[in-house]
């Protein structure tokens, strides 16, 4: 995928795409460090047919929705043959008792056999997570097991 960066005099940096429907979509970050969604048209990036602001934890959000999902298809399509094993993501809501604690306070592989193959952060992708990784509010988990294992991650990330 070819991604186009511009620089912004005084304003900051344009990164966008075409996709394939012909549409360009793009994020402008501001020098002030405000980030903008937006959809031009094809054959005009100037012309703006939307521009959604976004907070930070706005832009991490859908980072990590449209990167995890990413992450969990391949994983599925990966483990397709494999009986008995599932890929699910899980988000660290405020209210979790493991937000702002280490990954291995939750015991997840001991306690249900699941794996925690990646942790979606602001966009970044942290493969093969070390226990001792805090976990953050938006984090977004992406893990493999049974269905009865991730049935009870599910139950342990939300109610410790």
């Amino acid at each position: 995928m070819n991604v186009d960066e511009t620089d912004l005099p005084g304003f900051g940096v344009r990164k966008d795409f075409m996709t394939q429907s012909g549409r360009r979509i793009g994020v402008v970050t501001h020098r002030d460090g405000e980030t903008e969604l937006i959809i031009s048209d094809w054959d005009d990036p100037d012309t703006c047919q939307a521009s959604i602001p976004l907070t930070g934890d706005e832009a991490t959000t859908l980072g990590n929705l449209l990167g995890g999902q990413r992450i969990v298809m391949q994983l599925t399509e990966e483990h397709r043959e494999v009986p008995g094993i599932t890929t699910r993501q899980f988000h660290i809501s405020a209210d979790s008792p493991f937000r702002d604690q280490p990954m291995g306070k939750a015991a997840i592989r001991t306690r249900t056999s699941v794996s925690i193959v990646a942790i979606m952060r602001e966009g970044e992708v942290l493969a093969s997570p070390a226990p001792d990784v805090v976990l953050r509010t938006g984090d977004l988990i992406v893990a493999v097991g049974t269905q009865e294992g991730l049935d009870q991650t599910a139950k342990i990330l939300r109610n410790g």
